[in-house]
């Protein structure tokens, strides 16, 4: 274990070894899913590996959305800023993901479930769009005890960040509450992803249990609307939906911001009771440089948080998160492509 003098961040998710194919229109239409959404698989979408596997050259890539939002946390920052906690299985997959983790310096805080496979997504690509099929696996076994654990525990008492996948609440809301409150009582900064349209549709009850601690929620426009569906705030407006996840309920002193990203348009800030929203232009990416989107919104989050942990004002953290977001759009699956003087250059 490394030591905690220089940790900066806990992110905690659901880790997923990413099953990445391109041109997959077919397997979208045998499989029923969206071009650009994220389901946890169902009975029928089962076999979707197999078939991958079996009909396409599949590239594996480590994922999981919070354990790559910290690995590109830890491309900014200095070594050992990290650390990620999630469940995996006792497998070659698990491997693969604390290998990749190393490699950037990202602590794996696993708590590791015995019998169960580490868990995997299914990423459809086709055009620049991506579709993500979750079976969970390990990943929803995940314990609240393991937070008491010797290493996690010291890990969450040294960091002053914190950052959660909303895809962890459709499983541990007990820990998920148990990292919030304790960022609260710690006077720390935890911050939230809506992470895909079906958490805030179809568990906005925990989502609404979780936001009042953040002090960041970050979003895409459909994850946005979806939370303004189940709200009932009767309104598509980005600006007006953003400002009011800013203005929701909240058990913390400091402002509530909220960051809405809208693919290539302009990312929206909102900033709790403020009387006006903002926009955040992004860098043009020519089409010819895009391979494919999958990570690009979990590489934006973790350029946000390296800035805000650097001490960057929100602007140029946001900056931050463009550069990350567009560096990743330009390579196969969640990867970052070189490290730069991100944090001293300027756009």
């Amino acid at each position: 274990m490394m030591g905690n003098e220089t940790l900066k961040l806990v992110a905690m998710g659901n880790p997923l070894l990413d099953m990445q194919v391109r041109d997959g229109e077919a397997v979208l239409e045998k499989y029923n899913l969206k071009p650009n959404d994220a389901v946890l698989a169902n009975e029928q979408q089962l076999s979707i590996y197999q078939h991958l596997v079996e009909n396409y050259q599949v590239t594996y890539v480590a994922g999981g959305a919070a354990q790559n939002t910290a690995r590109a946390v830890q491309y900014v920052l200095p070594e050992n800023s990290t650390a990620y906690i999630g469940a995996v299985g006792k497998d070659d997959l698990a491997q693969q993901l604390r290998s990749a983790n190393d490699r950037e310096g990202l602590q794996s805080l696993y708590q590791v479930v015995d019998g169960t496979p580490t868990g995997s997504c299914a990423v459809v690509i086709t055009g620049h769009d991506r579709s993500l099929c979750t079976n969970l696996g390990a990943a929803e076994k995940f314990n609240v005890s393991h937070l008491e654990t010797p290493d996690v525990k010291a890990a969450i008492d040294a960091a002053p960040y914190f950052y959660l996948g909303g895809f962890f609440l459709t499983h541990g809301m007990e820990s998920a509450l148990k990292l919030a409150k304790h960022a609260k009582d710690n006077d720390k900064f935890f911050s939230f992803n809506l992470s895909a349209p079906f958490i805030p549709q179809f568990f906005k009850g925990q989502v609404d249990q979780v936001l009042p601690y953040a002090q960041l929620v970050i979003g895409n426009e459909s994850e946005a609307e979806a939370y303004a569906q189940a709200a009932n705030l009767n309104t598509k407006d980005l600006a007006e939906i953003a400002q009011a996840i800013a203005n929701a309920p909240s058990e913390i002193q400091k402002p509530r911001t909220v960051l809405i990203t809208h693919g290539s348009q302009a990312t929206i800030r909102a900033v709790q009771n403020a009387s006006q929203t903002y926009t955040h232009e992004t860098p043009k990416i020519e089409s010819k440089d895009i391979v494919d989107s999958n990570g690009a919104g979990d590489a934006f989050a973790g350029g946000v948080l390296a800035g805000l942990i650097s001490g960057k004002s929100i602007e140029q953290a946001v900056d931050i998160g463009h550069r990350l977001g567009g560096m990743c759009i330009g390579q196969v699956g969640p990867v970052l492509k070189f490290r730069t003087l991100i944090l001293s250059t300027n756009p």
